[in-house]
């Protein structure tokens, strides 16, 4: 029996961990978090200093019943879970959970920590334990009470104001604005027409291209040339003058050197990924995780090949500078090795947290070496990681940089550059991704006939180019990584969940690999920003992280901290909560007048999402309501386009028994109608576009799936039905199960009656935090069905004969009152009237 139980994270790690510390320690995996708090309000109580009321995470139940069982047993405990303040909660959380077990008594409880996961790094650590830290455990509880606190406090406001269902985040809340901002930058960018002028060189030894540098003796500037009449003036004045020849005015020659990055840190590891691989943040620490949890390298056994992956430094220990230095001398030779190592340093002051930057366990581990035992993602990222580290450590680029003036005549100057690489030093290995290349590396690989001054050089031709300026690009996730570090919002470890988290509430979506914000999430960002400005302050909110820094280095209390942050937040939600106006939130906007009714047109923001209204709710007549289109914005539709949506609903033709086939949008997205038959449209079908025929198809299957629901039928609402988890019971208000040992269709209405009375009430939808609590969810409610479609049955089974209209009329009615179809396309819902 084991003496020592040790405790990870992870089932991986666990796995690894156990094969190097032999049989006097049993491995178990904690499966991340174990504990959180309640999932309802009062989970964090300022009355009472803050307390925080946990639970156990329900699908961790069963991996802490393994743990408690195995503490019994042993004499020792190790909580080896991560470095950073996370896994010291974790452990410190399973400490707490072990000690109300009285599972700790006469027990040694030891904290180990490494970066890497190797037999020397784990043995080392084992051998030095230490105490845990509660300054780490603070500030892990001081953040996730400030995220509990704003979420359950600022999301029921976003709710009432701006559109139920929403949710905002501490950290999330500043990305999205910082989002959201460059979208209102693109729409009020105007673009301003400017023209270069080049010229093209004959020179006999090689041809080259120079551009102007000063016209009529002043330096040519980008906006000096807004038009093409001008342009082609100045090229014509330029012909005149320059004769068909340019001549050699000056030429310098400039070397100068390259440094290699640091490696890389969790940010920067992300960005480069991004940049080079099109790995999302996510798919990125997912694979480093894998890579760092360990990979069965055939007859080496199980090993970590990078260290801990969430972290802020960028040094180096010196066992593994000396490590990659031997490798670059072997790999490369002893020119590409500096005479002393490089030494980066941390701009972070919290960068203790984990001890190095993410390297290869191993440099000896070549990419091409372990290949084989990589999946393809993990080889890629595993070779960016490997060749940054080495590269970090190897000699400088030398590069050599070429600039010859050419004189046109008429006191006007072309200049042409190019840049070669005398000594490639690092370069040999690794090169940053394009975008992260300075001015001066533009004419890189370009190089330049040899040119002396006085020299002639013939002029093939002088063009123009027509150029606009460009808005500021959409943020792209190595883009936004890096915004967001530079801002000190959140941190490297927390960016890939914030990411998540703005898609997942689809505040954001990804289009050709940058972030626009959907219509909701500007909605939500304006709210903010103009309600709750300071907590979504950048400068404020990277000041509250370096608090919580400051908290973990054991520099501040974190009781104090919440106080301090919690009493005006709290009085500026209550104030905001009575004197906002909902229209004002939800970015109502003016379009201009309908050219039919007269009446004004505006796009708003309501419960299913933007919409165009015509008319008011003042008119004599009820407004006019029309969904927008997918792609569309409240933001940038014009009136043109809103008027669009009022051609819906549209005729498509006659169905076989003279009732008229109509499509259009309704609260839960497109539809096609047969007199009161209701067919939802698929994902791919548009309503503007849709034909006669495909809204008969559509209508012929909603008919047979109705058909093929109804198992029974009793006549006064309680039916058998075919459902999602299989078939059931239901009056319209309750649903029973069947017994296992009956026959569906067997069922008597007098069965039906006495299992609809004993089942459980269904639980109500909504309450405060959008669900029930999860204690009181019977384990396995069926959902609430369709209504009864009896016209619909008896219409299929006459094979498609023509229904009484009537009958067609009550079937259909039934059929969609309950519960109208659901789809994607909810989300492009109308308000009610």
């Amino acid at each position: 029996m084991a003496k020592n139980l040790l405790i990870v994270e992870s089932p991986a790690k666990a796995k690894t961990i156990n094969k190097y510390l032999g049989k006097d320690f049993e491995v178990l995996a904690s499966y991340g978090h174990v504990r959180d708090l309640v999932p309802k309000e009062g989970a964090v109580d300022p009355d009472q200093q803050f307390r925080m009321n946990y639970e156990l995470i329900d699908k961790n139940e069963k991996h802490v019943a393994a743990i408690a069982k195995a503490a019994a047993k042993a004499d020792s405990l190790y909580l080896a879970t991560d470095l950073d303040r996370e896994g010291e909660a974790i452990s410190w959380h399973i400490a707490e959970i072990l000690k109300q077990r009285n599972l700790l008594d006469g027990k040694t409880l030891h904290r180990v920590v490494f970066s890497e996961i190797t037999p020397r790094a784990i043995k080392e650590a084992v051998a030095n334990p230490r105490r845990l830290s509660m300054d780490l455990v603070n500030a892990q509880q001081a953040r996730r009470a400030l995220d509990y606190l704003v979420g359950f406090n600022l999301s029921p406001v976003l709710w009432r104001k701006v559109q139920r269902g929403l949710s905002a985040g501490r950290v999330q809340s500043p990305a999205l604005r910082m989002i959201a901002e460059r979208e209102e930058e693109i729409e009020a960018f105007k673009a301003r027409e400017y023209w270069s002028i080049e010229a093209e060189c004959a020179h006999p030894d090689q041809a080259f291209k120079a551009r102007l540098l000063t016209l009529r003796g002043k330096k040519f500037e980008q906006f000096d040339l807004t038009n093409e009449t001008d342009a082609q003036a100045a090229r014509s004045a330029l012909e005149r003058s320059a004769q068909g020849r340019l001549v050699v005015a000056n030429v310098e020659s400039k070397e100068r050197k390259r440094r290699p990055s640091p490696p890389f840190t969790t940010s920067t590891l992300q960005q480069e990924a991004a940049r080079k691989l099109g790995f999302t943040t996510s798919r990125t620490m997912r694979l480093a995780q894998q890579l760092y949890e360990g990979v069965a390298l055939g007859d080496e056994g199980v090993v970590g090949l990078i260290t801990y992956m969430r972290t802020d430094a960028v040094s180096l220990s010196a066992d593994a500078i000396t490590e990659l230095r031997e490798v670059i001398g072997r790999d490369y030779g002893a020119r590409a090795l500096p005479e002393q190592p490089h030494v980066y340093r941390n701009k972070s002051k919290n960068a203790q947290e984990a001890h190095e930057a993410i390297r290869p366990t191993s440099a000896s581990h070549r990419p091409k070496d372990v290949a084989q035992y990589l999946s393809d993602e993990q080889r890629k990222l595993y070779e960016l990681i490997w060749k940054r580290a080495l590269a970090s450590q190897m000699q400088h680029a030398t590069l050599n940089t070429v600039s010859v003036d050419l004189d046109a005549g008429g006191e006007s100057m072309f200049r042409a550059s190019g840049t070669t690489v005398v000594d490639p030093g690092f370069l040999a290995v690794y090169e940053e991704g394009r975008d992260q290349k300075n001015a001066e590396d533009e004419d890189e690989g370009r190089k330049l006939p040899k040119m002396t001054i006085g020299e002639a050089v013939p002029l093939a031709a002088i063009t123009t180019d027509q150029h606009f300026t460009e808005p500021p690009p959409r943020y792209s996730e190595a883009s936004l990584v890096k915004a967001l570090e530079e801002y000190g919002i959140g941190r490297p470890s927390t960016y890939a969940s914030i990411i998540q988290v703005l898609q997942n509430r689809e505040y954001v979506i990804l289009e050709s690999r940058r972030f626009r914000p959907t219509d909701v999430g500007r909605a939500v960002a304006k709210f903010l920003s103009g309600h709750f400005t300071q907590y979504v302050d950048y400068d404020f909110t990277a000041r509250l992280e370096d608090e919580l820094d400051a908290v973990s280095r054991g520099e501040e209390d974190w009781v104090p901290l919440l106080e301090k942050f919690w009493k005006p937040f709290k009085a500026q939600v209550d104030d905001k909560n009575e004197s906002v106006d909902r229209s004002e939130a939800t970015g109502a906007r003016e379009l201009g007048t309908d050219p039919v009714s007269g009446k004004p047109v505006q796009v708003r923001l309501g419960r299913y999402g933007p919409f165009a209204q015509i008319g008011t709710k003042d008119d004599a007549d009820k407004p006019k309501f029309a969904s927008l289109r997918t792609g569309q914005s409240m933001h940038t539709i014009t009136l043109a386009e809103a008027l669009e949506l009022f051609k819906l609903p549209r005729v498509l033709g006659t169905a076989e028994d003279g009732e008229d086939i109509t499509v259009g949008v309704g609260r839960f997205g497109p539809f096609v109608k047969h007199g009161s038959l209701y067919a939802s449209l698929k994902k791919e079908d548009d309503p503007y576009t849709i034909d006669l025929e495909h809204a008969k198809m559509l209508i012929r299957e909603k008919l047979e799936a109705a058909a093929n629901r109804i198992i029974r039928d009793f006549g006064n609402g309680i039916q058998v039905l075919n459902g999602r988890y299989g078939p059931y019971i239901t009056d319209g208000a309750k649903n029973a199960r069947i017994p296992k040992d009956r026959e569906p269709a067997s069922l008597t209405l007098a069965e039906c009656s006495e299992l609809l009375a004993a089942a459980p009430d269904r639980p109500k939808r909504g309450g405060r935090f959008g669900k029930a609590a999860k204690k009181a969810e019977p384990k396995k409610v069926e959902p609430k069905p369709e209504a009864p479609a009896k016209a619909a049955v008896k219409k299929a089974a006459a094979k498609k004969a023509p229904a009484k209209k009537t009958a067609a009329k009550k079937a259909a009615k039934k059929t969609t009152a309950k519960k109208a179809p659901a789809k994607k396309a909810a989300a492009k819902k109308v308000p009610a009237g």
